[in-house]
């Protein structure tokens, strides 16, 4: 049986993957061909990762969240619109 606060924990990842809807998670590479394809892309970009501290980028295409996690900064193209977050946390 889950304690109250394990309870309260599982409701809490509950909630946020159905806020967080449809979240694709793609290559590096994948994300910059995505943001080529996109007009004036808004793109949120921040730290992920709970133990290691990795970019990650968040973009918006055609009704789905595309996600990826590089080990370096990706070029962003001059025509994206960015967001700076402190951190993304995405639900496993």
């Amino acid at each position: 049986m889950i304690g109250a606060s394990g309870a309260g924990a599982a409701a809490a990842v509950a909630n946020a993957i159905k806020a967080s809807g449809v979240l694709v998670r793609v290559s590096p590479e994948d994300f910059q061909a995505l943001l080529r394809r996109a007009r004036d892309p808004l793109v949120v970009c921040g730290r992920g990762g709970f133990f290691s501290k990795d970019h990650a980028y968040l973009l918006s295409y055609r009704g789905l969240a595309f996600y990826t996690k590089p080990p370096e900064p990706i070029s962003l193209p001059s025509t994206a619109e960015t967001v700076t977050a402190r951190r993304i946390w995405i639900p496993s």
